[in-house]
């Protein structure tokens, strides 16, 4: 018989975080179990069901006893099985007896090579199991693999001692209309469940279930539970849109998420707080809104925060006033505590707060953040010099970025730094871009996050991300597997990012070493800017990755060690508009050709003699050469590098005919010296864009 099967395991409420990795684990491992087992289809779905009570799925097209299977089974080598005068030994009949098979002959195993020796193989025919039993044992081992935080022991009634997540009241197990007799936990299965505690006119009284197809549409109508997450994530989704209206309402993934596993019929309510609370950054009261009580807060079209706000209860009802005015009685005590840090911390100026930077440890290699900030300042100021922004401004920007950190309000949410210190530098007077770096020398704090938008935030944004990088690689705490606690990568890709995007004109290793300066008098300090380069290089590669490049493209640009990156996209793209060229595959594989040439000699090269040129080919290719030396130099020098490489395109003719006319390594060592000389000249010409040779199959 082919059913759907049903299992649900009722719980007390789960923890929220957890609730969608242990729904997801918990189906996967019974329907991962019963295939282990045959007792699917090719076609069985498994859908998971998870709520703040329960954990379920169901499996479609699940047989009642898996089918029969011709299992070969290796008994022992020939050697060991027989004795000098072919009969069978005693080990050989051990471990038929230990297999099952006691009663089993010699003549009925089969004779098999089995890699350089011949040994005894028995097929027989396993009889299949039933769902029971195959089920029992799925379910056992899924609720053992479960991704569960912290285990709670608990007794059940007669004493017996427990663990789980939490206290399990319920086991429903349906095949079809059949109960599966299960146990777990203590529970036996039958086929209830219970609804909704508070929406359901007896919350205890237990809900049957005819039939394992019906569960979700049952547990809704009789129960008023919403069992699929996804489904109540969209419900809720839907509904806050609607009670937005004309606003803009803030729902971070990870919010809805944490709403959906703390409610199973979820209903959305609208509250409000005093307006004067909006007084203090917006930042501060979204953050605590939800964070704290798990609120979604609402923005009008231009981004301002409303004094409304919603809220995601388990509670439907006609009458929702006392659940509203309860909620708004919560959160003002937190807008209050937020708007107090506000105005205390407005009290005090950034600058008056440095002093305190001394106290506070930044890493016991390398100081406090005082001496951080004063390494990170005279980064700053050389990478503005160089780029001609503002260095008074960038050491400003560089010494106040960290001040924040010393106010309450980033004390109480940590998430707020940077964006705090920006409001209180200009309630300071500080100058604009002084205080926008203070939360711009954060950026980009993530994959696809914005870059520093002013000069200042620019410059303090590297020289942070760049002394990071090289001060805490120097005491060996460099990235390791999937280990990066100080998220050297984030910083590594910032920089790149920086770098490229905004075309600064900026060398790798110069910024590197000016970082590498500011550690001068640390004691023992090891200068890590070659093994920083390298790393950052293969950081490189990811983002060329990410924005559509192939590998052989990549490969022919960072294999050149680049030093600067901020032509590198234009210079792939060259690249690409090359690789699609007729002529490039020629070229590419003639480029190859001189490199394993020049590698190979120890000559000191000159300039080409013409008077050496012997053969029509070199002859012809010194000549195109010639020609195409001023057109490549000065496409490259106004940065036209597709230019660039379309002219050396235009050779292809004369390299092929070189090699297939001339003998680079003549005996004659003048003429050899001056062939190489010529493709020296050439090697140098192809590959100032990128190394051709890489783009070869």
């Amino acid at each position: 018989m082919i059913q759907t099967l049903l299992i649900e395991l009722l719980t007390e409420e789960l923890p929220p975080k957890a609730l969608a990795k242990l729904g997801a684990s918990f189906a996967a491992g019974i329907k991962n179990g019963l295939e282990a087992r045959d007792f699917l289809e090719d076609d069985s779905v498994a859908t998971a069901y998870a709520t703040p009570r329960r954990l379920a799925v169901s499996i479609t097209h699940v047989r009642s006893m898996s089918p029969e299977k011709s299992i070969r089974v290796k008994v022992l080598p020939l050697s060991v099985a027989l004795d000098a005068n072919g009969a069978g030994t005693a080990p050989l009949a051990k471990k038929l007896a230990a297999l099952g098979f006691p009663d089993v002959a010699v003549a009925d195993l089969e004779r098999a090579a089995d890699g350089k020796a011949d040994s005894f193989f028995y097929t027989y025919t396993a009889p299949g199991i039933s769902l029971r039993a195959g089920l029992q044992a799925a379910l056992e081992e899924a609720s053992a693999k479960l991704p569960i935080p912290k285990l709670m022991s608990y007794q059940r009634p007669g004493g017996t001692t427990v663990q789980f997540v939490r206290p399990a009241h319920r086991l429903m197990a349906l095949h079809g209309t059949r109960i599966v007799p299960l146990t777990l936990l203590g529970l036996s299965a039958g086929a209830t469940s219970l609804g909704h505690r508070f929406l359901t006119a007896d919350g205890a009284r237990p809900i049957p279930f005819a039939h394992a197809d019906n569960y979700a549409e049952t547990l809704a109508c009789e129960g008023k539970v919403i069992a699929s997450s996804e489904a109540r994530k969209e419900k809720i989704r839907a509904q806050l849109l609607e009670k937005a209206g004309p606003d803009q309402v803030l729902m971070p993934e990870a919010l809805l998420d944490e709403v959906c596993a703390l409610v199973e019929w979820p209903v959305v309510y609208e509250c409000h707080f005093e307006e004067e609370f909006l007084s203090v950054p917006q930042e501060c009261l979204i953050l605590t809104m939800q964070t704290n009580q798990k609120y979604f807060a609402l923005t009008d079209a231009e981004g301002k925060l409303r004094s409304r706000f919603l809220i995601v209860s388990n509670i439907e009802t006609a009458t929702p006033s006392h659940i509203i005015g309860g909620n708004e009685r919560v959160v003002r005590p937190r807008l209050s505590d937020a708007k107090f840090f506000f105005e205390q911390d407005k009290k005090k100026t950034l600058e008056s707060r440095l002093p305190l930077l001394a106290n506070v440890v930044y890493h016991n290699k390398l100081g406090s953040q005082a001496q951080r900030m004063e390494r990170v300042k005279a980064l700053a100021a050389a990478i503005a010099g160089k780029l001609g922004f503002d260095v008074a401004l960038a050491e400003r920007g560089a010494m106040l970025a960290k001040a924040d950190l010393l106010t309450g309000m980033v004390s109480e949410f940590p998430e707020l730094q940077g964006i705090m210190g920006t409001y209180y530098a200009r309630h300071d007077g500080e100058a604009a871009e002084v205080a926008l770096a203070a939360s711009e020398h954060y950026q980009p704090r993530f994959a696809g996050d914005s870059l520093p938008s002013s000069a200042t935030g620019t410059a303090v944004a590297l020289a942070d991300k760049l002394e990071t990088l090289v001060g805490i690689w120097s005491i060996g705490l460099q990235p390791t597997g999937d280990k990066d606690p100080f998220a050297l990568r984030r910083h590594a890709l910032g920089v790149l990012r920086m770098l490229i995007e905004k075309r600064l004109p900026l060398s790798i290793q110069a910024l590197l070493g000016d970082a590498a300066k500011q550690f001068a008098a640390i004691p023992g300090f090891h200068n890590p800017a070659q093994e920083v380069t390298v790393f950052m290089l293969e950081r490189l590669r990811g983002i060329l990755r990410e924005r559509g490049f192939s590998p052989s493209e990549i490969e022919a640009v960072v294999a050149q060690n680049p030093d600067r990156v901020d032509d590198i996209v234009q210079r792939l793209e060259a690249v690409q508009a090359f690789a699609a060229l007729p002529e490039s595959a020629s070229l590419a594989a003639a480029n190859k050709r001189i490199t394993n040439i020049l590698k190979k000699t120890e000559a000191v090269l000159s300039e080409v003699d013409p008077s050496l040129l012997q053969e029509e080919a070199e002859r012809a290719l010194a000549a195109a050469v010639k020609r195409a030396q001023p057109d490549v130099d000065a496409a490259f020098e106004r940065g036209d590098f597709s230019a660039t490489l379309k002219r050396l395109a235009q050779l292809r003719d004369q390299v092929d005919a070189f090699f297939n006319n001339v003998m680079v390594m003549a005996d004659d060592v003048a003429l050899r010296n001056n062939r190489l000389a010529l493709l020296s000249c050439l090697h140098g010409m192809m590959n100032r864009v990128a190394d051709i040779s890489k783009l070869a199959a």
